[in-house]
């Protein structure tokens, strides 16, 4: 039976992606078959040929091999806004059963499922839509990807307690650089050890 996570993080530009393609070799280094989902993406943009192209979803697919974009990324936009705001502006409502529907059918094809958030857990994906609906709607264990800077104890232990407060489990989290060595970053990492409920499953380094 296939695994899923939902990855998350504690804010946007902290490093989700680069820790989803670092799982999927992981898990591949361990002999298992991995698909990577991004249900909305936005900031976009139209290649020559017509295609759309995401950044995300483009390190995604080559990590896993994956050929069917439609599948693993129901919803793009163009614009590099909120999700709730480029969907308004595209006059389209993201629906959670359709992405529960492409989720089964990627669940089927392999032992694991890395789904990516857009955002952090309280992104808005409509006026009365969060990220944390859609995570509560596929059912999935949450690994928290924490931005190791400025700051990010208090994000890391709000998503923390979010994520606990709406009834998922917390499965992992995972320690990345966006920036050079963070000061005092031992220090920072220990006191996050030592507060999130959660394994830390991966450390992962600066990479410019």
């Amino acid at each position: 039976m296939s695994q899923g996570f939902f990855i998350t993080g504690t804010d946007t530009e902290i490093g989700k992606t680069h820790s989803a393609v670092a799982l999927i070799r992981h898990y591949q280094a361990q002999g298992q078959s991995v698909l990577a989902m991004k249900p909305v993406a936005s900031g976009c943009e139209i290649l020559p040929d017509g295609r759309w192209h995401n950044d995300d979803v483009a390190r995604l697919t080559a990590a896993s091999g994956q050929t069917d974009i439609d599948l693993m990324n129901p919803y793009r936009f163009l614009p590099p806004v909120s999700p709730h705001i480029a969907a308004r502006e595209a006059g389209v409502e993201i629906e959670l059963p359709r992405i529960a529907e492409h989720y089964r059918r990627l669940a089927a094809q392999a032992d694991i499922v890395l789904v990516e958030g857009a955002g952090g857990w309280l992104a808005p994906l409509s006026d009365k839509l969060f990220m944390e609906d859609l995570a509560r709607d596929l059912a999935l264990p949450v690994i928290l990807v924490v931005g190791m800077r400025l700051g990010c104890i208090n994000h890391a232990l709000l998503t923390a307690r979010a994520i606990q407060s709406c009834g998922l489990q917390l499965a992992g989290w995972i320690a990345n650089c966006p920036q050079p060595r963070q000061t005092a970053y031992e220090a920072n990492l220990d006191t996050l050890r030592r507060h999130i409920p959660a394994p830390l499953l991966l450390e992962i380094p600066f990479q410019s």
